[in-house]
């Protein structure tokens, strides 16, 4: 049966932050995953975590000035200094949160960008990658890359499965893999069933996202079968965790009816 993972920063807002562990919790949640913990001391988010019998599964490694709108800098041309450095105070939140996984955001390129300033791109992205993948494996943590779509985040870097899993395989990292967020994905080009059939025998693909296509809200919700996907990623024999990234339409706990008929159909 897949395993979820409340994201708290979308999951959980009626509450304060340090709240939503607990929130979380109550509702039968054995993992969270979020955007950001920089904002926290780490000490204090591993209390929230052990005291209400949570794992922390995901989080992003520091995305430069966001406030600014920036998505990340990992292919981004002569931020190299900046990227290692976040990387580094991210590995170090995760070896204080027991956290397994960091997602590392590649950031937006302009729309006339040409083929050579692309190829710089990419040039940066596999470099800092590479780095990165060798600076998180003795601490066992997996360095994630996920595709984007582009109407949510116009530009972003990243926007296909297949170019993710190219950037996989000439990194050649076992510790490098790609973040499938189903949402993402039926947005920029569907065929969902037949992209996890393909994709998650690989062994690419280290953690999986689910929310309602299109306005982001419960699964259940819009134009995706959901009961259909978790039965997809059950026969693959998927162990890694769905993280629920999505918008609740009102109170989080309301709308987990999607959760609860889905957990008691498979008790």
């Amino acid at each position: 049966m897949p395993r979820f993972a409340a994201n708290l920063s979308m999951m959980y807002t009626e509450h304060d932050f340090p709240d939503r562990f607990a929130a979380a919790s109550a509702d039968g949640f054995d993992a969270v995953e979020y955007l950001f913990p920089y904002a926290h001391d780490a000490g204090e988010l591993r209390q929230r975590l052990d005291g209400n019998g949570l794992r922390q599964v995901l989080f992003n490694a520091p995305p430069g000035a966001r406030d600014s709108g920036e998505r990340g800098t990992a292919a981004l041309p002569g931020r190299e200094a900046e990227t290692r450095s976040g990387i580094d105070r991210a590995l170090d939140y995760a070896a204080a949160l027991g956290c397994p996984r960091v997602h590392v955001m590649a950031g937006l390129v302009r729309p006339d960008a040409t083929p050579a300033e692309l190829a710089a791109h990419r040039g940066t992205y596999l470099s800092n990658l590479a780095w990165a993948a060798e600076r998180a494996a003795p601490a066992g943590v997996d360095i994630l890359i996920e595709p984007i779509n582009g109407r949510d985040m116009p530009g972003y870097f990243l926007n296909r499965q297949a170019e993710a899993h190219a950037v996989v395989r000439d990194v050649a990292a076992t510790n490098l893999k790609v973040q499938l967020d189903l949402y993402h994905c039926q947005i920029v080009e569907g065929d969902l069933t037949a992209t996890l059939r393909r994709d998650l025998p690989t062994g690419r693909v280290g953690h999986l996202q689910i929310a309602g296509v299109p306005d982001r809200h419960e699964p259940d919700g819009g134009e995706l079968n959901v009961r259909h996907l978790f039965e997809v990623v059950d026969d693959l024999g998927f162990d890694g965790w769905i993280g629920c990234e999505y918008v609740p339409r009102a109170g989080t706990s309301e709308g987990l009816g999607w959760l609860n008929d889905y957990r008691g159909e498979n008790a």
